[in-house]
């Protein structure tokens, strides 16, 4: 039939093969292979009914997501050209039976519904995800799932998007059957019967019985969208998925689809679907690193060590020790090794509680932990990772010890998220070995790796870095070797702004309500508290000798840190905190406090608004981007946003702080920013790419694009 599809007949029922791999996505040509498969099984008195199954590891993963962009960029019209294929495929006259292995995602499920049954495997998957990419099922998934789960089940699925699994399905009606042996034969065997039968074909749009109670539908579609509107806060495709369903069952099959269209379309062609299939395809943009063939040679990584078993450290052990890499971990201490056992364990434990892990499972994991008092025991290691303080003097000496026992060719890497990589090298006999694998606290949690190369970081280093990223379950962005690298680097500026403004007249409370309804996951100042006031403060006075003279001080934070409020970790910070509880509660001392300091400043309190929170935060961020890219410590506009979206809670629907940006307009931001400069001073000098970039009508992705084709 087509290299995307294969037709083939067993007995008297014909069989359908999806061949798209990896994941055998609708890419154009894969439905219309589908529809020739059912014109010919029509076409063939001796076929008595079909099968449409996926080659490989999967059935249908969904959607070209490739072919969105071609929509919204002009380059293909928007008609939702699946759709009267799934119709097709419904309009059969003879049994077409889907069999599913692996997942049946986003337009997959779409196709797996036309069919007039579905058998599955008991480790398959079904789900609707398009909200994840800021849209809605487009080919009638809104009105047929309802059709067969019910009102409340479908509005969960698609405003929710997260899979379940055969047997739920089965159970709410999605799947007929779960194939416990051969997919293909078990499929067959469920088609023949079908035909046996003498029952006409059941076609799901017909199916009306499901719907429900209309007042119990409406209670529940209000709850789901309460729910997810917590999920994704901020966005609107969630609660267009629930209106899309709403439609199922109050409107014809054929006008409910229209419906669905519609609003499919407003939300593909939205900043919101923008932001999320950026961060989609971002994670496979950053994993391409100029200079670096796809064929180097990858360091064997088999063993590792940790040096330093804090909370960075015991996090970061957790990370390999989940991977299945045995972890020696070094500490200078008993009671320090002791209590960074604890807390892994505890950390395990709590995963275990909420049914992530089995007790073997956390067993078999503790079993490839090793402590350790002595260096001598990193001597096997293929990788060892320094989490010690964040002191130069300190990793210095840190990394001469490791420089002595390591062996030829093992990974040296450092886990600092300010310090300079060259520096900390510059105190082993092997430069080329050592690189920067920031991780982000809690560091078993958090996707991020900033991977920092060094002047003479080899080239297997930072494969081998990029690759194991991938196999601890992390997004590996690599940037260069400035003070903070990207992500410190322009952490700094949001949190000054976040500081200055509280001693302007803002509180608190106010720019953290105004970011976090951004859909930043914390407020700044919360995440101050979070981070610890006191490793500000000590981050601060490490490279205080390079403040330039006359800058304005962190009068507030220095203040907190004087008095002892170190943020969640003594109770009090910017907030007050309950024993037992991470709440950050309004304290009218810190009021106080903040007043003092702008007094003393000399600077005059007034009120501000939501609206200059966000530009004095958000630009401070999109300008000292700029500044990083012109320079060249991110290799692309895209590899900051992944850093932002994925390290420090930037709401994906904007895309990260660059989309953002080129989003609003970068002549906007680059207006705002030289009102800023006049304003408050050399703090808001532009960066010369803004300036440039807003005075050509430019975005970030066009200078991306103009450096690649350089």
């Amino acid at each position: 039939m087509s290299e995307l599809t294969n037709y083939s007949v067993d007995g008297d029922v014909a069989v359908i093969s999806i061949t798209n791999p990896p994941v055998n996505a609708l890419s154009p040509g894969v439905p219309e292979g589908i529809a020739k498969g059912i014109e010919k099984a029509e076409a063939d008195d001796a076929v008595k009914s079909v099968v449409v199954i996926g080659s490989g590891r999967t059935f249908i993963a969904g959607a070209d997501i490739n072919e969105f962009g071609k929509i919204t960029s002009g380059q293909k019209k928007p008609e939702i050209g699946l759709l009267p294929i799934l119709l097709q495929i419904e309009n059969c006259s003879k049994p077409v039976v889907a069999a599913i292995h692996g997942t049946a995602l986003g337009g997959g499920l779409e196709t797996a519904m036309a069919c007039h049954y579905r058998v599955a495997v008991p480790s398959a998957q079904v789900g609707q995800p398009e909200v994840k990419l800021g849209i809605i099922p487009g080919a009638a998934g809104t009105q047929r799932l309802p059709r067969l789960v019910g009102v409340a089940k479908a509005a969960e699925l698609c405003a929710i998007g997260n899979p379940i699994s055969a047997s739920d399905a089965n159970e709410f009606g999605l799947i007929d059957e779960i194939v416990e042996g051969d997919l293909l034969a078990g499929a067959v065997a469920f088609a023949r019967a079908r035909a046996d039968s003498g029952e006409a074909p059941r076609k799901t749009r017909e199916i009306s019985d499901r719907f429900g109670d209309a007042a119990e539908n409406e209670a529940a579609l209000k709850a789901i969208g309460k729910q997810a509107s917590k999920f994704y806060r901020g966005m609107q495709a969630p609660l267009k998925a629930i209106e899309a369903v709403a439609a199922a069952a109050t409107l014809p099959f054929e006008q409910g689809c229209e419906k669905e269209g519609e609003i499919f379309l407003k939300c593909l062609f939205s900043d919101e679907s923008r932001g999320m299939i950026q961060t989609f395809f971002g994670e496979r943009i950053v994993a391409k690193i100029p200079g670096i063939a796809k064929d180097t040679p990858l360091i064997e990584i088999n063993q590792a060590a940790v040096v330093g078993a804090g909370t960075m450290g015991g996090g970061i052990a957790m990370n390999y020790l989940n991977a299945g890499i045995p972890v020696v971990l070094k500490e200078v201490d008993q009671p320090a090794l002791d209590r960074g056992l604890a807390t892994i364990q505890k950390n395990y434990d709590a995963t275990m509680k909420k049914g992530r892990l089995t007790e073997e499972q956390v067993e078999q994991r503790m079993s490839l932990l090793s402590p350790s008092l002595d260096y001598s025991d990193l001597k096997d290691a293929d990788i060892v990772v320094e989490a010690v303080f964040e002191n130069m003097a300190l990793k210095k000496q840190v990394f001469t010890e490791i420089d002595k026992v390591a062996k030829a060719g093992a990974i040296l890497a450092s886990n600092t998220s300010t310090l300079n990589i060259d520096e900390i090298a510059s105190s082993t006999s092997r430069p080329e070995m050592v690189i920067g694998h920031h991780f982000f606290s809690p560091a078993n949690v958090m996707k991020l790796l900033e991977i920092v190369r060094g002047e003479k970081t080899s080239k297997e280093v930072i494969a081998t870095s990029m690759a194991l990223a991938k196999r601890l379950r992390k997004t590996g962005v690599l940037v260069g070797n400035c003070w903070g690298f990207v992500g410190n680097r322009m952490f700094g500026p949001y949190m000054r702004e976040a500081e200055f403004l509280t001693e302007e007249g803002a509180s608190p409370r106010q720019i953290d309500t105004v970011l976090y309804k951004f859909g930043m996951a914390m407020g700044p100042l919360a995440v101050g508290d979070l981070a610890g006031i006191d490793v500000g403060w000590k981050v601060r006075n490490e490279v205080k000798d390079s403040i330039p003279e006359g800058m304005r001080p962190h009068r507030t934070s220095d203040k907190l840190y004087e008095l002892g409020r170190y943020g969640q970790k003594t109770g009090k910070g910017f907030y007050r905190y309950e024993k037992g509880n991470r709440m950050p509660v309004p304290d009218a001392e810190v009021d106080a406090i903040i007043a003092a300091c702008a007094e003393e400043g000399g600077i005059e309190r007034r009120e501000i608004g939501d609206e200059e929170i966000i530009e004095r935060t958000v630009f401070a961020l999109i300008n000292e981007g700029a500044k990083i890219l012109e320079e060249g410590f991110a290799l692309r506009a895209v590899d900051i946003d992944i850093v932002y979206v994925y390290g420090y809670g930037f709401p994906a629907f904007r895309g990260g702080p660059m989309l953002y940006g080129s989003t609003v307009g970068l002549k906007h931001v680059y207006d705002r920013v030289c009102d800023f400069e006049k304003q408050h001073g050399f703090w808001w000098k532009p960066a010369p790419l803004l300036e440039k970039l807003a005075s050509e009508g430019k975005t970030f992705a066009d200078f991306d694009r103009e450096k690649a084709g350089a």
